[in-house]
């Protein structure tokens, strides 16, 4: 697909932006805690990606040099933004990550906005780590490449943000 892209096929990009603008915007939306501005590093994370295609080395998985684009692209508009971070409620998590098949309907909105105001109250690191880990499914390497960081820092990082994750969920029940 990204060949045909490389070729100016639009129809392929705009295959690639709708297989990943669900994360893109979640990784965006956790760390600026703004909604409008999830959306602008979005639409910054495609355009870059639509820029720099051509420089996409493929030693990664695709998904994994997207992650990296949208992860320090949202750093760099809080970083800009010089002010403090703040998350909103609103974000639905995907039911697969918290096995809904054993759960009735009711249960599931509860459970899904129980958990995403514990992650919610975490740091925008960690709230990154634990939606990587489990809405987007990455290995503990393929987060390495992403933070920049080695996968053992993602374990422990990882470690920490669900004993926190654990914690704000014991303080909001």
């Amino acid at each position: 697909m990204i060949q045909q892209v490389l070729k100016g096929d639009s129809a392929s990009f705009r295959m690639l932006v709708e297989r990943h603008q669900n994360l893109v915007f979640t990784i965006a939306f956790r760390i600026t805690g703004k909604r409008e501005e999830a959306e602008e590093v979005a639409q910054d994370v495609f355009l870059k990606v639509y820029n720099n295609l051509a420089g996409f080395e493929g030693t990664a998985k695709f998904s994994s040099w997207l992650y990296r684009i949208a992860y320090n692209t949202a750093l760099t508009k809080i970083r800009n933004r010089k002010e403090e971070v703040k998350t909103l409620d609103g974000f639905e998590l995907s039911s697969t990550s918290m096995n809904s098949a054993v759960l009735n309907e009711a249960e599931q909105v509860f459970t899904k906005e129980y958990l995403d105001k514990a992650i919610n109250l975490l740091e925008p690191d960690e709230s990154t780590l634990i939606t990587l880990f489990y809405l987007s499914e990455q290995s503990l390497e393929e987060i390495a490449q992403v933070l920049n960081i080695e996968a053992n820092a993602v374990k422990v990082r990882l470690h920490r943000a669900r004993k926190k994750l654990r914690e704000k969920l014991e303080l909001i029940g």
